[in-house]
């Protein structure tokens, strides 16, 4: 498809990958300790592929609950000085501020999350937010692109790791559960997705030449 544009393959919406490491899985009482984000671009040929990424290392806000077991899992020390962490106002300021330019560069309406298992970093991303009194959330209060789903349909896995595999997307299980290296493979995974529906014929949709089911049923 000849200058494609971004906006006119997600009906508006600019797609952002993230991945968020927790101290837990409720987004009220539990803290923000990873957070990661990628913007995705479309060439001249309408191939989707990652863009600009940005990642900071979290502290927990005041009173936040760190989970033993969640810590265990994915081996973050909250309290490591070389974190070199940031508030989470301050983290989502900075990914909101791309997030806004690549909105307005690429003519869309807003933007919505990326994500595997989306509902978990959609979660702690907008209860973070509402936390920190930022008003201005260029993400979409509730609709996500999760690629555990899209992953199960495509290639019959849920899992990042087992998802990648079949896909022939390289994945170092020793890396995983850094954010920023989660939120790489998802976008590269997100992409193959979309740019295999492309490939397999799926877009631009050819709608007034195709018979729907009924029709064919009527023959």
């Amino acid at each position: 498809m000849p200058n494609a544009k971004l906006c006119e393959r997600f009906r508006g919406f600019y797609p952002v990958v993230i991945d968020i490491e927790t101290s837990g899985f409720d987004p009220k009482l539990n803290a923000i300790l990873e957070i990661a984000a990628i913007t995705l671009k479309m060439d001249e040929n309408g191939w989707l592929e990652p863009d600009e990424s940005l990642q900071f290392n979290v502290n927990p806000f005041t009173n936040a609950i760190l989970e033993p077991s969640a810590l265990a899992f994915n081996g973050i020390d909250p309290d490591n000085p070389l974190r070199s962490a940031v508030d989470e106002k301050c983290a989502l300021e900075e990914i909101f501020k791309i997030v806004r330019t690549g909105i307005k560069a690429n003519d869309c309406n807003r933007a919505i999350i990326v994500a595997h298992n989306a509902h978990f970093d959609h979660s702690f991303l907008m209860t973070a937010a509402e936390r920190a009194g930022i008003k201005r959330n260029p993400f979409h209060p509730f609709a996500t692109f999760d690629t555990a789903s899209l992953s199960g349909l495509v290639f019959g896995q849920t899992v990042l790791a087992k998802a990648c595999d079949v896909a022939n997307i390289p994945f170092d299980h020793k890396q995983a559960h850094s954010a920023l290296y989660d939120t790489e493979k998802t976008a590269i995974l997100f992409c193959e997705i979309v740019n295999r529906f492309k490939r397999l014929g799926g877009w631009p949709l050819a709608i007034a030449n195709t018979p729907n089911k009924m029709e064919l049923d009527d023959e």
